[in-house]
């Protein structure tokens, strides 16, 4: 465990910052901070499009295996494009040597629930139309992002399309009622949220849309029946970790193979924290081994 590095990323996470007036500029502060993290330079990055919907292709500069990420950038469903995830979406891809596709969804208030879902799925009908294996495909995302992983997969499984390999999502957001045990007992101790604080980023996605629907708040109303085997990665210290614990338990009931990976003292999306945060780096190692275990061919 790594106290020292956990503590200057708590305490550099808690600093006071200028609060933004409106969308635009929660959007560019965002964006300036998800900058920070270090994309590792061992990956190519090429600006591309998937079913119509703007993408950043993210390949590993050095062997490749066989596969595809369809990966969807954090930013409670309000901020964030591809490249505000780089940092995630490119440690990922330099582990398992598996490419990925980071799609650019439309984001709230302009576009409420379910534009992004219904973009995620565009994006996922893009790669079958492209004679993509979905034996190839794992679906992958980060916080909000994590959730369109998983709303995504249940739109296609509903759809009636052929499931991807799998599902992997960092510290998504699964219950958008806010009712986790989480939301109180980490309140504080999350150095990034609390319930006051997401519930505006919730009102602006959600829009006049009851937040029990399953594809809003699927850890508690989702039916899980045939889904992929689904990895879920989470802090210690976040106000979502029973988004993760929830859904872990529902996979479990439905009969889903499912690794719930929590990691003490750490916050939403250490993750991106790789090469500063030891417990990002292990993180990382075992989400690309639970890719490579589960991609056909990798």
């Amino acid at each position: 465990m790594s106290t020292e590095q956990r503590t200057r990323i708590d305490a550099a996470l808690r600093a006071p910052r200028p609060t933004p007036q409106n969308i635009s500029e929660m959007r560019a502060g965002f964006a300036a901070g998800q900058g920070m993290n270090i994309v590792p330079d061992t990956i190519v990055t090429t600006e591309t499009s998937l079913g119509g919907l703007r993408a950043l292709l993210v390949e590993p500069a050095g062997p490749r295996r066989p596969g595809t990420i369809l990966y969807f950038h954090g930013g409670a469903w309000s901020l964030g494009a591809p490249e505000t995830s780089l940092a995630v979406t490119g440690n990922l891809v330099a582990r398992s040597g598996i490419s990925a596709l980071s799609v650019e969804y439309q984001l709230a208030p302009e576009n409420p629930f379910p534009a992004a879902i219904e973009d995620g799925l565009t994006a996922y009908r893009a790669l079958l139309d492209e004679n993509v294996d979905p034996a190839h495909i794992v679906l992958a995302g980060d916080s909000a992002g994590g959730s369109l992983a998983l709303t995504t997969l249940l739109k296609a499984r509903d759809a009636g399309l052929p499931l991807p390999a799998a599902v992997t999502a960092f510290s998504p957001a699964l219950d958008l009622t806010f009712s986790g045990e989480s939301m109180d007992a980490k309140s504080g101790i999350d150095p990034i949220f609390t319930r006051e604080s997401l519930t505006p980023a919730m009102r602006m996605y959600v829009g006049s849309a009851d937040a029990r629907d399953p594809l809003l708040s699927p850890a508690l109303f989702a039916d899980l029946t045939g889904v992929p085997p689904m990895l879920l990665q989470v802090g210690g210290n976040e106000v979502l970790l029973d988004d993760s614990a929830r859904m872990a338990a529902r996979a479990v009931a439905a009969g889903v193979d499912v690794v719930l990976d929590v990691t003490a003292d750490v916050p939403h999306v250490f993750q991106a924290f790789a090469g500063r945060l030891d417990e990002a780096d292990a993180a990382l190692d075992r989400a690309a081994l639970f890719l490579q275990q589960h991609v056909a061919g990798a």
